[in-house]
């Protein structure tokens, strides 16, 4: 007895039952107003963090500059 003829069959039914029980999965609900409220939060204090390190990048290139121009002064007047 062959049972090849019914691998579509099988696979057919296998992917209708996927389908139908992917539609009665209840959907997530969008976060609360309390999750929201922290994540806008956290937001606003990475987007802080960012400033405050861009500034400390300007400031230590500054310094770098300042510290280079030094010592090619001291060796052109050495």
């Amino acid at each position: 007895m062959d049972l090849t003829p019914l691998i579509p069959v099988v696979a057919i039914i296998a992917f209708a039952a996927v389908k139908i029980a992917r539609m009665r999965v209840p959907r997530p609900e969008s976060p609360s107003a309390d999750v929201r409220a922290r994540l806008e939060a956290l937001e606003r204090s990475v987007q802080g963090l960012r400033q405050e390190l861009a500034e400390t990048q300007e400031r230590l290139d500054f310094a770098e500059r300042l510290l280079s121009k030094a010592r090619d002064e001291r060796r052109i007047g050495s």
